[in-house]
């Protein structure tokens, strides 16, 4: 394995009129408390997981959090708002409910510049999904997710009017909980090879791999280009016992691949050799919520510009490292600067 030193040289801009990265994902908004006093536990959440809640508990759960920060989220919801952070052109495919939730969704995405091709859920589809986020003191995220209308997009809510446009589509995982969805990422998927758009997927959680093999691995044999996961993902989508075996596996699929280890960076897959990105040193991590999100914003923002994949995933780590050191999946800085001060872009 071998390590890379070598500074990000981003080499061009999308033409006039294209899209950097579109993402379609699960809209998801972000209710996010610190949680100093186990609150978590006495609404029987096991720490440092996802919890599926049902409508009849929002009530419960959001009087439960003390004070709270809200925006637009969901994992490639992040992931687009740190591209547009970085000064890239970005687009968002999602759906939510006509209601007060998916209003501050939608206002919070489109300020930052995003492009939005969105549904809105009809009355027997729920309400704009939202997710509770308490983060303990050792920086963990415990959360309780209410799907609603995010979890209900279908193959008729897809256009191309994003895709078209867009160098890379990037596929969030969390989306084949329901069946209609699936249905909704193939017509994105054949969207995208016929727009010539790269498309890249999400593994999302390990969990949720579990749940979704058998079709994950069928999308990463016959559409994907990209693949992005951390170690426990990628182990569990080919259901072996070592990264390396995993690797190999990429490779012999053919595949671009980005996998996040934590504090130990990243590894980028490539046909020939497996090559370790490290992470950026940080002092103090507050909060872990949006590591990997963020590193995908840069990782497939550099891939846009034209980076080879490991200068690329340089600038996801510079990503990445930024956000832990604060509440929330959003930058307190100026990223784009940030990034252009570090010599990245």
């Amino acid at each position: 394995m071998t390590e890379s030193t070598a500074p990000v040289s981003l080499r061009r801009k999308p033409a006039p009129g294209r899209l950097a990265v579109t993402g379609i994902g699960n809209a998801m908004l972000d209710v996010i408390s610190r949680d100093s006093e186990g609150v978590y536990e006495s609404l029987g959440l096991v720490k440092a997981s996802m919890t599926l809640i049902e409508h009849h508990q929002l009530e419960t759960f959001y009087n439960a959090m003390g004070p709270t920060v809200q925006m637009s989220g969901g994992s490639v919801a992040n992931s687009i708002a740190g591209v547009a952070a970085l000064g890239g052109t970005c687009g968002y495919i999602g759906k939510v409910a006509n209601d007060e939730f998916g209003e501050r969704f939608t206002h919070d995405l489109r300020s930052m510049g995003v492009e939005l091709d969105l549904a809105i859920a009809g009355d027997h589809e729920g309400l704009t999904g939202r997710c509770h986020v308490f983060i303990t003191d050792d920086a963990q995220r415990t959360m309780a997710t209410y799907l609603g209308a995010s979890n209900q997009l279908q193959s008729a809510d897809i256009t191309d009017r994003l895709i078209r446009r867009s160098e890379i589509t990037y596929v969030e995982g969390y989306l084949f909980d329901l069946a209609p969805a699936k249905e909704a990422v193939r017509k994105v998927t054949t969207l995208a090879h016929e727009h010539d758009s790269m498309v890249a997927l999400s593994l999302s959680d390990m969990f949720c791999v579990d749940r979704h093999r058998r079709d994950f691995l069928e999308l990463v044999t016959s559409d994907v280009d990209v693949l992005l996961g951390n170690e426990d993902e990628i182990t569990s989508l080919f259901q072996v016992r070592s990264l390396g075996a995993a690797f190999d596996a990429i490779t012999e699929l053919g595949l671009l691949a980005a996998v996040t280890r934590g504090p130990r960076g990243a590894d980028v897959v490539l046909p020939d050799e497996v090559v370790s990105v490290p992470a950026r040193e940080v002092e103090t991590v507050v909060d872990q919520n949006g590591a990997g999100d963020m590193f995908a914003a840069g990782f497939l923002y550099g891939l846009a510009l034209g980076a080879d994949p490991v200068e690329a995933a340089e600038l996801g780590s510079l990503c990445a490292g930024e956000i832990i050191k604060h509440l929330g999946a959003r930058p307190e800085v100026d990223l784009e600067e940030m990034a252009i001060e570090a010599g990245l872009i």
